[in-house]
């Protein structure tokens, strides 16, 4: 849990990585502290090559970003307004700069437990819950996105098998949401949830 709560405790050692994600050549600033610090990890690139492109535009939040991969890589595929927010401050400063490495526009960056400083609405809220922190906050960022998203808004979100992907849905569902799978590989699901 200490990566996403304590900003500023591992000495940084920042690292640039690159990938090819939907046929597009980025690159991504990393550091330790942060999560998937050597690159970009399976369930996200998954999340990002299973969700319909078609569905997520209009604006978008990048629920927990990290050092800006979701967020980074759907402004720049989709042209769509993006917001990032994560409480790691190491990770925002990360998304700062991955934003301008990547010539990102109409992005903005900023900290925020969860929903806490979140004053819009949006079509689309992408998320890699960060399951180390606990299923509290994990279930914060999922459950209470319905109270964020636009009439029609999407939930986008992988997780794994192995960390209560089974559970999860079938606790969306009693939350109210209607949960799609819309795919299973490598112990990940990404799920699309909508009211």
């Amino acid at each position: 849990m200490g990566q996403y709560f304590d900003n500023e405790k591992l000495p940084s050692k920042m690292v640039k990585t690159s990938a090819v994600i939907l046929g597009k050549r980025f690159t991504f600033f990393t550091d330790n502290g942060v999560f998937s610090k050597d690159g970009l990890d399976f369930g996200s690139r998954l999340l990002l090559e299973t969700i319909p492109l078609e569905e997520v535009g209009g604006k978008v939040l990048d629920m927990g970003c990290g050092y800006g991969v979701f967020g980074i890589t759907l402004n720049k595929i989709l042209s769509c307004s993006v917001d990032m927010v994560d409480v790691n401050l190491r990770a925002l400063h990360l998304s700062e700069i991955n934003a301008k490495e990547n010539q990102c526009s109409n992005v903005r960056i900023f900290e925020s437990f969860t929903y806490s400083n979140i004053d819009s609405k949006y079509t689309s809220i992408v998320t890699n819950p960060p399951i180390r922190a606990g299923k509290k906050v994990v279930y914060d960022i999922v459950m209470n996105a319905k109270d964020h998203l636009e009439v029609n808004g999407r939930l986008f979100v992988v997780i794994r098998k192995e960390q209560g992907a089974k559970s999860l849905i079938k606790d969306l569902q009693e939350n109210g949401y209607n949960v799609d799978i819309l795919e299973k590989k490598g112990g990940f699901f990404i799920l699309k949830c909508y009211l």
